[in-house]
């Protein structure tokens, strides 16, 4: 089956809306997930049916709210009702926030979390009924190499999230592959322009104790940002990861890799990762789990 049926979460800008392009471009029927499609996003949703018009491609939205169950739950049934079928759920959606980690509340990281970990599983929950019945599947987490990698500081909730959501794919991988369904994790490194990460980055609520911290750490976001910028080589961009998460799609079923780094700035994730997934599986092989390590073929 060379064409598939996708699903992208957070699809109305950066990785997420590159990376709809680029799916829909090698001839897939793509789900752009946006949220408030009739209100704020409505720009975004025309931006895609442009697009899909002027390419001669099947780039769709849906709406697609990753804080709410209710959302999730009736954007992928339109899906299934529309297309048939899904065979790829990419987890694009997420959040940051930047400032010392004291200075948030703890609601505040819960948000973070909510949006960074929780959306993929409300998304999971609604999808993977689907690709379980029917034997195949593939989901794509697109994860950050700060799990691994270097970690500056004032970044900690967003780091933190992604850490929370690698874990929860690492381990969804294993209980799905008796299911057929294969688990990819791309990860990218710091871009700091293509995307919205960091020009729509919140900032913590308890502005009092940010300025304590600002005494001693003044100019650290300016900082860290233009640092992160630097060790991009010339040429970076945005559009290499989701060029990537087009060609692992694009793989025959069974063949993809587990994890796939795109990082030109070399933060060392990459290698910390080999050395992980590596430990993983061979424990999975000494306990008698080494079939988890890939998908059974089904169908």
């Amino acid at each position: 089956m060379s064409s598939k049926v996708i699903v992208i979460s957070g699809a109305g800008s950066g990785f997420g809306a590159l990376s709809a392009r680029a799916l829909a471009a090698g001839g897939n029927t793509v789900y752009a997930g946006i949220r408030e499609t009739a209100g704020r996003n409505a720009g975004r949703v025309a931006e895609a049916k442009e697009y899909a018009e002027e390419h001669g491609v099947d780039l769709r939205t849906v709406e697609l709210d990753v804080s709410s169950q209710d959302s999730v739950d009736a954007g992928v049934a339109e899906i299934i009702e529309e297309a048939g079928r899904l065979d790829v759920v990419i987890h694009n959606a997420g959040h940051m926030v930047n400032g010392p980690t004291e200075a948030f509340t703890p609601e505040e990281i819960s948000r973070v979390y909510d949006t960074n970990v929780l959306s993929t599983q409300r998304l999971n929950r609604a999808a993977l009924p689907h690709l379980r019945k029917q034997g195949h599947g593939l989901l794509l987490w697109v994860g950050s190499t700060s799990t691994r990698g270097g970690t500056p500081p004032y970044l900690a909730p967003y780091f933190a999230a992604k850490a929370a959501m690698d874990s929860l794919a690492v381990s969804y991988a294993a209980e799905l592959a008796r299911f057929g369904i294969e688990t990819t994790i791309v990860v990218p490194g710091s871009f700091t322009s293509g995307t919205e990460h960091f020009a729509n980055a919140g900032r913590p609520a308890d502005e009092e104790r940010a300025a304590e911290y600002d005494a001693l750490y003044g100019g650290m976001l300016e900082s860290v940002a233009q640092r992160l910028a630097e060790q991009a080589p010339e040429g970076a961009d945005a559009t290499q990861v989701s060029d990537e998460i087009a060609r692992i799609v694009a793989l025959p079923d069974g063949t993809r890799p587990f994890r796939s780094h795109v990082d030109p700035a070399d933060d060392g994730a990459e290698v910390v990762s080999a050395v992980a997934d590596r430990i993983r599986a061979e424990f999975l092989a000494r306990i008698g789990l080494g079939d988890l390590l890939h998908p059974t073929v089904t169908k």
